[in-house]
């Protein structure tokens, strides 16, 4: 079975910045779409982003449009979500996922593997 593994979460300033990464140990990520998907305490999971498998597409919600950048980088195996401009509302725990296949999206259902979390704390 798939396992993820995120990484690079932590505490930052309203403002600041933070690059996650998401990454499976045994298995090549190249023929996967990836998610990235967030929960805050009380909240629904909310869809942040997703690239397809050639990293061609990619999407964004639009509560983090022109401040997050999705990439990967298939030789290193691993997908990264660039977080700029981190405000309070941010706050949650970012989870990665993975849809084997061309369909890529934000729908949560179309995910068959997910990592464990990585917390992401935005406060002065």
């Amino acid at each position: 079975q798939l396992q993820l593994v995120e990484s690079g979460g932590g505490l930052v300033q309203p403002g600041g910045s933070l690059r996650l990464s998401c990454t499976a140990s045994g298995f090549t990520l190249d023929y996967y779409a990836i998610g990235w998907f967030r929960q805050a305490p009380g909240k629904e999971r909310e869809g942040v982003s997703c690239i397809s498998s050639s990293g061609g597409s990619t999407d964004y919600a639009d509560s983090v449009k022109g401040r997050f950048t999705i990439s990967r980088d298939h030789a290193k195996n691993t997908i990264y979500l660039q977080m700029n401009g981190l405000k309070p509302e941010d706050t949650a725990v970012y989870y990665c996922a993975a849809a084997l296949g061309s369909w890529f999206g934000l729908a949560a259902y179309e995910y068959d593997d997910w990592g464990q979390g990585t917390q992401v704390t935005v406060s002065s």
